[in-house]
């Protein structure tokens, strides 16, 4: 695979050539990041006519996504507010010999070294939402790759900037970003199915929908729901 950036009016755009056979257009929260995925054998000419038709409807994309909610920077001090799983938790600073993280009722109590920096508290808090997403993205696969009558894919959750997750069918493998462990349960499941359904189909096309449709019928509601939440 190789790649190039192109400037369409003032958007900046990174085109991918792969092994495919069409051209797929994506703005990417939460910046507005422009990419198109094009098959290897056409000419970039051909792909910057292409994005000049779609110059409007990237725009249009990318105000959605700067009018969208930002999550405001957290400092991890007591009583800040923090997300799990869609629920709202007041956090919690207690010092502590040993850092660790302990789910009470409506509180996360964040037990960290006297000095820890910011950056130190995140990592711990970052740490436990990994561990509770990667159980529940294993129950999740278990039950729905068994509906689809796929095998269990091996998957990894990791810091991701422009995607909620990502699939390598031909390794049966799943990414998922571990922002997730912030979002709905619902959304979280909308995104296990749809990598899941990328196993299946790996295009967006009519048949991914189809399936999508199939496995998850209000997958269209967690997905506005997922895209209106602040990022």
């Amino acid at each position: 695979m190789s790649s190039t950036k192109v400037i369409i009016g003032s958007v900046a755009v990174e085109v991918q050539f792969k092994p495919i056979k069409n051209l797929h257009l994506s703005v990417h929260p939460p910046f507005g990041k422009v990419t198109v995925s094009s098959p290897d054998f056409y000419d970039l000419e051909k792909i910057k006519i292409y994005l000049a038709t779609k110059l409007g409807w990237i725009k249009r994309e990318q105000r959605k996504i700067a009018s969208q909610d930002r999550e405001t920077e957290k400092l991890y001090l007591t009583k800040e507010s923090h997300q799990l799983f869609g629920k709202r938790y007041l956090l919690e600073v207690v010092e502590a010999k040993r850092s660790k993280i302990v789910l009470q009722h409506t509180k996360i109590i964040l037990h960290a070294l006297k000095d820890a920096t910011v950056a130190q508290k995140q990592k711990t808090l970052y740490n436990f939402y990994r561990k509770e997403l990667r159980l529940k993205i294993e129950t999740l696969i278990d039950l729905h790759a068994t509906k689809m009558e796929v095998t269990c894919p091996t998957f990894k959750i990791q810091k991701m900037k422009t995607k909620w997750g990502s699939c390598a069918a031909a390794s049966n493998r799943l990414l998922f970003n571990i922002e997730l462990a912030k979002k709905p349960l619902e959304c979280v499941e909308y995104i296990v199915i749809h990598e899941l359904v990328h196993l299946l189909e790996r295009k967006h096309n009519k048949n991914f929908i189809l399936l999508m449709n199939r496995f998850m019928p209000d997958w269209r509601v967690q997905k506005k729901i997922l895209n209106e939440l602040p990022i």
